[in-house]
């Protein structure tokens, strides 16, 4: 009797959910952590932004400073590269870290970087698709299990997992364009930079926790739906 209030399937999301928790955990306390090291060039990050910026030849992004934590972003459409206050001000390794990724995206939107592109293009069709899709599966189940809508709002929720996946290189990309910079000696010290490595991929790890755990669910609605079912 119990067995059918329950649906195994479910433990796909838990380990979803566990994955993106445990991620999310590791890179706040390798972020902490390093944090805690102040550069010796006594550099901040937004200090540390504009050298990059200039050293790649990038005069038309602006960096500004917003409220919250680890709110950093680089938005492609304004030219604006926002540092969060625990960013902007502070001369850690850790800050410096986060500005640099930030800026190896201003960096591949100077340089046209094509993957950075496809992402770009794919965030409405993603965001709508990830929004219909399930009440696209719910209409078809009601509806005697019509294995067309229940296919296509499979297909809709698997544009999330695409976004996620084309992701993944940009991220990385990102990182390592911002470590060839720093790596040069003008910001942070030798022995520092492996901290800013560690801070980085720590970061990265998110996003694919982020690929996996929408992997996971999209598994699920294939399980639970994606078969040939009917009335019986």
């Amino acid at each position: 009797m119990f067995y059918s209030f329950f649906d195994p399937t479910y433990i796909l999301v838990i380990i979803g959910l566990l994955i993106s928790m445990a991620a999310s955990g590791y890179v706040n306390r390798t972020f902490r952590h390093y944090d805690e090291y102040r550069s010796q060039s006594n550099t901040t990050g937004t200090d540390a932004a504009r050298f990059i910026l200039n050293q790649s030849g990038i005069n038309d992004v602006g960096v500004q400073k917003i409220s919250g934590d680890l709110t950093d972003n680089y938005n492609g459409q304004t030219k604006i590269l926002s540092l969060s206050t625990s960013t902007a001000d502070s001369t850690s390794v850790a800050a410096i870290g986060v500005a640099a990724h930030e800026c190896g995206h201003a960096v591949q939107d100077h340089v046209n970087y094509w993957p950075m592109r496809v992402r770009t293009a794919l965030v409405p069709v993603a965001n709508i698709g990830s929004t219909i899709s399930l009440p696209i599966i719910i209409i078809g189940v009601l509806f005697s299990y019509n294995q067309a809508l229940i296919h296509l709002g499979i297909a809709l929720f698997s544009l999330a997992l695409l976004f996620q996946l084309v992701t993944l290189p940009v991220e990385f990309n990102a990182s390592r364009r911002a470590l060839q910079i720093l790596s040069d000696g003008q910001v942070l010290t030798r022995d520092e930079v492996p901290m800013v490595r560690k801070v980085l991929v720590a970061a990265a790890l998110t996003y694919v926790a982020a690929a996996l755990s929408t992997f996971l669910q999209l598994l699920r609605l294939i399980i639970l739906f994606g078969g040939n079912r009917n009335n019986d």
